[in-house]
């Protein structure tokens, strides 16, 4: 099983001007404990799970990039960008960019969005849902012709590119975040490489929706990887992680990305490169 972490707080000792200095010891510590992966939120003001909304909160491709000069091995990506925050011409440019200058590390992960106090707030267009999902669907197609050999028009519903040229060429990762049965997983069984589910999901059931969305649309389901999000309590054991790590792969779950309570302090840095090493013997269910 491969382990991820993922950064959703910036609010340490020192304020604002220890942000760069925290968050760099976060990338270098994922790098170096030799862990699979390193996310962001793709938000703009913090989220009720995590904190205030007043607390710092950073634009997800500006660190990313910054944790990108600090690593060598971890992908990066935000889990998950909003589709109607950002044209998706420009998502996939600053996603092809990312992964240029990490040397192919970048992870597009994407999903529907929810949090509309942040977007009203700052202005950005925030559509109902069932227009989400369309611009969520149509910006996966801009992205995977803008990552192939066609560089020609795109015409959907709601974006229309005269030319979807994209150079320097990129090859990353599709992430698509959520659980929803009808929607999010069907896109998923058609358009990613990955899933990606929140600890307390029934896994087995939403695998086998995923399974049976691959079945109809003759997609092989082994092709994609399954991970999941975990919270890491202050004061849970090791041993505890490492069930819960055992019970998720037992469920089909290949790669468990991890929240711990600070993801800069070493401490937890010394538990999440132990954890890395005791659940990668670990093999999911089916694979």
């Amino acid at each position: 099983m491969d382990l991820g972490l993922t950064c959703p707080r910036f609010h340490w000792d020192g304020g604002d001007a220890a942000i760069a200095e925290r968050f760099a010891a976060v990338a270098r510590g994922a790098d170096r404990a030799g862990l699979r992966s390193l996310w962001v939120m793709d938000h703009l003001f913090q989220i009720p799970n995590f904190g205030r909304a007043e607390d710092p909160m950073l634009e997800a491709y500006g660190a990313l990039s910054y944790a990108a000069a600090l690593t060598s091995r971890v992908t990066l990506g935000a889990l998950v960008t909003c589709p109607v925050y950002r044209e998706p011409g420009l998502l996939v440019k600053q996603v092809s960019t990312l992964d240029a200058l990490s040397g192919g590390r970048a992870v597009l992960g994407i999903g529907a969005g929810w949090y509309e106090d942040e977007a009203r707030g700052l202005g950005l267009r925030f559509p109902p849902t069932a227009e989400r999902f369309e611009r969520l669907e149509e910006t996966l197609r801009i992205a995977r012709q803008m990552w192939s050999d066609d560089n020609g028009p795109f015409e959907g519903r709601h974006y229309r590119l005269g030319r979807t040229l994209n150079a320097p060429q990129a090859n990353p990762l599709v992430l698509v975040g959520g659980s929803g049965e009808r929607r999010t997983l069907r896109l998923v069984a058609q358009y990613a490489d990955a899933c990606n589910l929140l600890y307390g999901a029934d896994v087995p059931h939403k695998l086998g929706v995923l399974r049976a969305h691959c079945e109809r649309l003759g997609r092989p389901y082994e092709e994609i990887e399954k991970t999941l999000h975990m919270r890491v309590a202050d004061g849970q054991s090791m041993a505890e992680s490492v069930r819960r790590c055992a019970e998720l792969a037992e469920q089909g779950i290949d790669h468990v990305i991890v929240a711990v309570p600070d993801p800069a302090d070493d401490k937890w840095q010394a538990y999440v490169g132990e954890l890395a090493e005791r659940v990668a013997p670990i093999t999911a269910r089916g694979r």
